[in-house]
């Protein structure tokens, strides 16, 4: 036999090339090393194929991987029709037959955690192929767009981050860009160039996490991953399978996208198939549009299909941006779309029960001020992150026990790539090791939440399950109320009291608030943190990054609030002008309130000069 002490998936033969010059190419793809490899022009570049000739597994098998724990483990690849494959890793072993079509699977059962470096091979009737450093422990799939695969050498403290980086009980996998329609069941290993950056960037490759590599991973996942190894003291792997600028429908099965019977999501498929059925009659030099990042399902075919059937430990997702450049029907798409592709993840990797953690929409944009409070309401961001805390809330209320939840909007920056990543891959993780390693009686996690509000004495009283205040102990930001004419305005927020104590002091219910304004004389609904970039300091009293959700208790679109503006038919994306005109509506709110509130401080101060002049 030939034995073969590489990569999986060797380059395909070219002329003359003998069989270990390829696999001597293909070792080159794996050890040089990203910074010499950046500046290279793109034909210099070694790859190595999704699928090799000969014996080979799928890519997503590979020296330095972690395999997941306690779960069973199917290996495939691809062999000569009929070859008989016999994978071996510790004392266990299985044998599979290819097919006609070259694949195989063979599958082994769950092992215990393990931080010893093992083998895992792979025996055909003349090759064998050898994986080494293998690890067992937990492995995490990254998903979403660009904020989640925004790499920790762009972030705030992402320097200390990457000297410190020497954990070699994680294991680093980022899956290049695919696109379907068709599912890839494998994929390259290469040195992918961003016209975005003017690079290369190192993809399909698992590495052993170190400072020379963290640099280009995701930073919320590493953040995540070094606090769940830190907690847990196994291996853990992170897959990173994100891509920016992807919509939410990009994540879905196609056909899983068709059987749905949301209206939104059906006009934008239509959209589509009157794309591919324009550019089949006349493509010209235009691209076709099945290759399109956000075709629908092509997320999911390209860059998670190859990872179905692979056992995984869970998930975590930071996505949103893009479906909400779509206006309110891009909200009402995310409605229900969002918590399909949850399940569909799930159904992907064989667990209905998989954890599967949520980092709401982060900001964007100038942070909202009491001056430009209601202007700055009118956002489609705003509503696609309270989807995200909506879609948590019914799953949790459904009795899901393994969906978790991370606000970001209050780590914020004006760029829509906020710096600040780190905290919020933390507040994910302790959702992992508080839900998943047992850390549950040391590690809060989860947000306040409203157990419900009424209408009462001219201001609303809404009731949470928890103590929450601001930190600073100062006043609380962040409350708007409004009546049946839909005119928000920013909330005077207190704790409700309840009583005196035996010094006449008074007492305050924690858990309760009461929110009113002097324009509002019948409030009926309230909003939270309502800003791509809100005001908002509310939080878990008992632990100080624990924000309150950005939330709603109305169901009011952008063009109706305030009510009347828009005297034409409501469409489902607001035009420009109807945007201006809505603007203006709420600019002119703004400036009665700030009129009123100066006509209150006016005749505050000529009432203390006439009590003067009496005394």
């Amino acid at each position: 036999m030939n034995h073969i002490r590489t990569s999986t998936c060797s380059l395909p033969l070219r002329g003359a090339i003998s069989r270990s010059l390829r696999v001597a190419a293909c070792a080159l793809s794996i050890i040089a090393s990203p910074a010499a490899l950046g500046q290279m022009p793109r034909e210099d570049v070694v790859d190595a194929p999704a699928i090799a000739e000969g014996l080979c597994v799928s890519q997503v098998f590979q020296s330095n991987m972690v395999i997941q724990r306690d779960k069973p483990l199917v290996v495939w690849g691809w062999a000569a029709p009929t070859e008989e494959v016999k994978v071996t890793f510790g004392d266990a072993s299985s044998t599979a037959t290819a097919g006609e079509d070259r694949r195989w699977a063979a599958a082994l059962p769950g092992m215990p955690a393990s931080a010893e470096a093992r083998q895992l091979m792979v025996r055909g009737a003349t090759e064998t192929l050898t994986l080494d450093n293998v690890l067992v422990g937990d492995v995490w799939v990254l998903g979403g767009q660009s904020n989640m695969e925004f790499e920790v050498a762009k972030v705030e403290n992402g320097a200390l981050e990457i000297a410190t980086a020497h954990y070699p009980l994680i294991r680093i996998l980022t899956v290049p860009y695919n696109v379907g329609p068709e599912r890839h069941e494998s994929f390259e290993r290469l040195h992918e160039w961003s016209d975005w950056f003017g690079r290369h960037f190192r993809k399909g490759d698992w590495d052993v996490c170190s400072p020379e590599v963290v640099a280009e991973l995701s930073a919320v996942g590493y953040a995540f991953a070094r606090r769940v190894h830190m907690g847990s003291g196994v291996p853990i792997g992170v897959i990173d399978a994100s891509r920016g600028g992807t919509a939410v429908e990009s994540w879905v099965p196609l056909e899983t996208l068709r059987g749905m019977e949301n209206a939104a999501l059906q006009q934008k498929l239509e959209e589509w198939d009157a794309k591919v059925a324009a550019w089949s009659a006349e493509p010209g030099d235009r691209p076709n549009p099945l290759a399109d990042m956000n075709y629908p399902g092509n997320g999911y075919a390209g860059m998670l299909g190859p990872l179905l059937g692979l056992s995984v430990k869970g998930a975590i997702f930071h996505q949103g941006y893009n479906n909400s450049l779509d206006g309110m029907r891009g909200v009402r798409l995310y409605r229900e779309v969002f918590p399909k592709m949850i399940d569909e993840w799930r159904a992907a990797f064989g667990d209905p029960d998989l954890p599967f953690g949520i980092l709401s929409l982060c900001t964007d944009g100038y942070p909202q001020t009491l001056d430009d409070y209601l202007e700055k309401m009118l956002n489609a961001g705003i509503h696609i992150r309270a989807e995200h805390y909506r879609t948590f809330l019914q799953m949790r209320e459904r009795g899901d026990e393994n969906i978790g939840f991370a606000s970001s909007y209050d780590l914020r920056r004006r760029w829509y790539h906020p710096q600040v990543k780190l905290p919020a891959g933390e507040r994910l993780a302790r959702w992992a090791l508080s839900t998943q390693y047992g850390f549950g009686d040391q590690l809060l996690w989860e947000p306040p939440k409203l157990l419900g509000y009424e209408a009462t004495d001219g201001g609303l009283i809404l009731r949470f399950d928890v103590e929450v205040n601001d930190p600073e102990d100062g006043e609380i930001l962040g409350f708007a109320i409004a009546g049946e004419d839909r005119r928000f305005q920013p909330a005077r927020a207190s704790h409700v009291q309840v009583g005196e104590n035996d010094r006449g002091q008074p007492q305050y219910d924690r858990k309760q608030l009461r929110l009113s304004s002097p324009l509002v004389s019948e409030p009926t609904h309230y909003r939270y943190a309502w800003g791509r970039n809100p005001l908002g300091n509310l939080q878990r009293t008992a632990n100080k990054d624990l924000p309150v959700a950005t939330q709603r208790s109305d169901d009011w679109d952008m063009g109706t609030v305030p009510l009347g503006v828009l005297k034409e038919e409501i469409v489902d994306r607001l035009t420009r002008a109807q945007q201006n005109q809505v603007r203006q509506a709420l600019r002119q709110e703004d400036e009665r309130r700030k009129i009123a509130e100066a006509r209150a401080v006016l005749e505050a101060s000529e009432g203390s000069q006439r009590d003067g002049q009496k005394k």
